[in-house]
């Protein structure tokens, strides 16, 4: 089996060479521990994506059933998958030009279905679009500048989306009085602009 030195290193090269530390060293430690008894029983690393996706649906659904709660537990595990399935993939050498193409497509089934989930839990829907539009031509012009991932990190990310929508929820549980799901998508409209900003320009930068 793998050791975390040697793990580290396939991640490394996975992603261009970057030398993870801090907060993505420590971040690593813990998918490593989770994915290892995973990788041991060969777990293919598209039925984590699958369940990435499955779980990023069910947010609205929970929310369309009463149980908003739930679909903020449903967000944060979407976000834990879709980080495992990657992990796996370098762990065990499985990664495929396909895994590559489905990761991001699944990853933008959940953003969408994250602002469905705010919807339905009272965010004005217009507001909602608005952050959708931005959030894909963000990736669209991180996808379209061939660049890795790291050199354009910007305040509107993965994990943004997912604290957002699941403090979203979690808010119309605790606090049904005041109108949370909608400050949860203006704060979200502010973090998309300032990201697309910053995708744009650190682009432009580079491209140059």
């Amino acid at each position: 089996m793998t050791t975390f030195p040697g793990f580290l290193a396939r991640w490394s090269a996975a992603h261009g060479g970057i030398e993870p530390r801090g907060p993505v060293l420590a971040w690593l430690r813990v998918v490593f521990v989770i994915v290892r008894p995973l990788a041991a029983r060969r777990v293919p690393p598209w039925v984590l994506t699958a369940l990435s996706c499955l779980c990023g649906v069910a947010v609205p659904l929970w929310v369309l059933g009463g149980l908003p709660l739930v679909g903020a537990v449903f967000a944060v595990l979407c976000a834990l998958l879709d980080g495992l399935d990657g992990a796996v993939a370098v762990l065990t050498d499985t990664a495929t030009a396909w895994g590559r193409v489905l990761d991001p497509l699944v990853d933008r089934v959940g953003d969408v279905a994250f602002l469905v989930a705010l919807v339905l839990a009272g965010a004005p829907g217009w507001l909602a679009v608005g952050v959708g539009t931005l959030t894909l031509l963000q990736e669209s012009v991180r996808a379209s500048a061939r660049l890795p991932d790291v050199g354009v990190v910007s305040v509107w990310e993965r994990p943004s989306r997912v604290i957002v929508t699941a403090l979203g929820l979690l808010g119309t549980v605790v606090s049904p009085a005041l109108p949370v799901a909608t400050i949860a998508v203006a704060i979200a409209a502010v973090l998309a602009v300032v990201g697309f900003v910053q995708v744009v320009v650190t682009v432009f930068r580079r491209l140059r």
